[in-house]
C-alpha cells in the first residue's frame, strides 16, 4: 500500500479520520511515510505534525488515541481513509470532533460544546 500513496512534495498526504462503527468524520491531519509505516506496523495512529516537524503519535500526551481498523486509499492515491476507534475526544479543542463549526443563516455556528476542557488534556 505504501508504494500506492502519491505523496505531495513535501512528502505529505492528508488523512481523515473516522469513526469505524458511526461513520462520524473526526479530524483531517498529514501522514508522511514514515508515520504511515508506523500506523500500520502499530495499529496506533500515528501523524505528522506539520508545526513540529515530526511524527505526532496521536494520544501521546493527552490519552486520546486512535486505535486504526483500516486504512484505505483514494482512487488518485493521493488522500488517505482512517477508519479508527476514538478513545474519547479527537479535537484539540476538547470536541469530538474537528469539525463543529457549521455554517446556518449565513453565520459561522458551535454545533458541538468541547466535552473536555484542553486544559485537561495538554496540562497547559
Amino acid at each position: 500500500m505504501l508504494d500506492a500513496i502519491r505523496f505531495d512534495p513535501r512528502g505529505l498526504v492528508p488523512c481523515i479520520a473516522q469513526q469505524h462503527d458511526t461513520g462520524e468524520v473526526l479530524m483531517m491531519a498529514w501522514m508522511n511515510r514514515e508515520a504511515a509505516e508506523e500506523t500500520l506496523a502499530t495499529g496506533r495512529v500515528c501523524y505528522f505534525s506539520r508545526s513540529r516537524g515530526g511524527l505526532w503519535r496521536k494520544g501521546e500526551t493527552s490519552g486520546q488515541q486512535q486505535r486504526l481498523v483500516e486504512l484505505r486509499l483514494d482512487c488518485d492515491g493521493d488522500t488517505l481513509l482512517a477508519l479508527v476507534d476514538q478513545t474519547g475526544v479527537a479535537c484539540h479543542t476538547g470536541r469530538r470532533s474537528c469539525f463543529f463549526l457549521a455554517l446556518r443563516d449565513g453565520a459561522l455556528a458551535e454545533i458541538a460544546a468541547p466535552e473536555v476542557p484542553p486544559e485537561e488534556l495538554y496540562g497547559r
